[in-house]
């Protein structure tokens, strides 16, 4: 049986883009990229900005609630340090040490956030629990609230950047920190809430039962996030939703008898997907190979920021 094997041709014409992209191609991802840098220095910024108003709030009020926001912003901080610094390496072009790029960079990253996540549920769940069985009383309501008000804002303006600023640009790292961003959120209306219920009832232990909550909520958000980074890192399957897409596109209006071992993955930045499709053996090599090119054009046009795809012809009686 004759074989018509392309991946040699493919492959220099993916090397040759690596090498030489088109200018209107290096401008788009330049953009994507430009916009994931500003999302995460803005997290940043505003993190370290955040750290410093609640660490005051809370040495002034003593809330254990107040500690679990504090706490969560050094998370967040921590995190949004590490994001910044996965989006610059997941950034770099391929090279001849990592031909498929750096873009898992990115889930890693997310990856890490997760794990500080429970790092910081750990240490208010330790002091709510204490409070609980030692209850103190709280100073400075009025101030805590004031602090922590501001900080919900801010954190709010935050996420609502970051979701604007991803509309174009997908990207692992600052998903997982928007999402952080948003236990943040919760954290300091939790805190306003025991707060209020202090000043309202005089149960000391409202914060701590307060604070016991943040802390299951950080840890119900960091199992989503460290999912998702996994998800990543160990190459899972796109959904069987888009799968479908690709099939569909693959098999439309051409000479493509039919789509055999369709392989895909997310890396973070990029999509890659892989595919055999079988055509008619009699036809030439030029031909076969202008079918696996329009293949590729209409699973590319599926999928248009930074996708790879690796086609193969198999020639069938």
């Amino acid at each position: 049986m004759l074989l018509i094997d392309l991946p040699r041709v493919l492959n220099a014409r993916l090397n040759h883009s690596r090498e030489a992209p088109s200018t209107s191609q290096y401008a788009r991802l330049t953009q994507h990229d430009r916009r994931r840098f500003a999302a995460g220095a803005a997290s940043l910024g505003l993190a370290v900005l955040l750290l410093a108003i609640k660490l005051w709030a809370w040495i002034v009020t003593g809330s254990v609630a107040v500690l679990g926001a504090t706490v969560d912003g050094v998370v967040d901080a921590g995190a949004s340090l590490v994001t910044l610094i996965g989006l610059l390496y997941a950034a770099r072009p391929p090279d001849s040490e990592h031909r498929w790029g750096h873009g898992k960079a990115e889930a890693l990253a997310a990856l890490m956030q997760a794990l500080f996540l429970i790092a910081a549920a750990a240490v208010v769940l330790l002091q709510a629990l204490q409070r609980l069985a030692h209850p103190e009383a709280l100073i400075a309501v009025a101030f805590g609230i004031w602090v922590t008000s501001v900080s919900a804002i801010a954190a709010t303006a935050l996420v609502i950047f970051q979701s604007w600023m991803l509309r174009d640009a997908s990207s692992v790292a600052i998903v997982a920190d928007r999402r952080h961003h948003i236990v943040d959120i919760t954290a300091n209306i939790a805190a306003l809430a025991a707060l209020a219920t202090t000043i309202v009832t005089g149960w000391q232990r409202a914060d701590p039962l307060f604070a016991l909550g943040i802390a299951g909520f950080m840890l119900w958000n960091a199992r989503g996030i460290a999912a998702t980074a996994l998800a990543v890192l160990l190459d899972r399957e796109l959904a069987d939703a888009e799968r479908a897409r690709i099939q569909a596109a693959v098999l439309g209006p051409s000479d493509v008898r039919a789509l055999r071992w369709l392989r895909t993955r997310h890396a973070g930045d990029r999509i890659f997907i892989e595919f055999t499709i079988e055509v008619d053996g009699s036809l030439p090599v030029r031909e076969g190979h202008a079918v696996a090119d329009a293949a590729e054009k209409r699973v590319r046009m599926l999928f248009p920021d930074q996708t790879e795809v690796s086609v193969h012809v198999e020639p069938v009686e």
